[in-house]
């Protein structure tokens, strides 16, 4: 799934992010492969709030759906399971 996708509450890891551009983007704020980085806040038509370490970064919604995740832990697992999502 990719980080628009993500609910609030969940904690994912960082998939991939196949576009070169899009990757460098994130890169500047700190968000690479295999990072976990939770779901804060999602801002109706605006950018995803996710939280790493101790600081907060908005996300844009281009950026979000090149950002591919995948949940991490029991938290994010169940989020995912009650938005309907089939879990393998």
């Amino acid at each position: 799934m990719t980080l628009d996708k993500s609910r609030r509450g969940q904690k994912l890891r960082v998939l991939s992010i196949p576009d070169e551009r899009m990757r460098a983007q994130a890169i500047r704020f700190g968000i690479t492969e295999g990072e976990i980085i939770s779901c804060r806040e999602i801002v109706p038509g605006g950018p995803i709030i996710v939280g790493k370490n101790k600081q907060e970064i908005a996300i844009g919604r281009g950026l979000a759906r090149q950002i591919r995740v995948e949940p991490v832990g029991l938290k994010g697992m169940e989020l995912l399971r009650r938005k309907g999502h089939a879990l393998s």
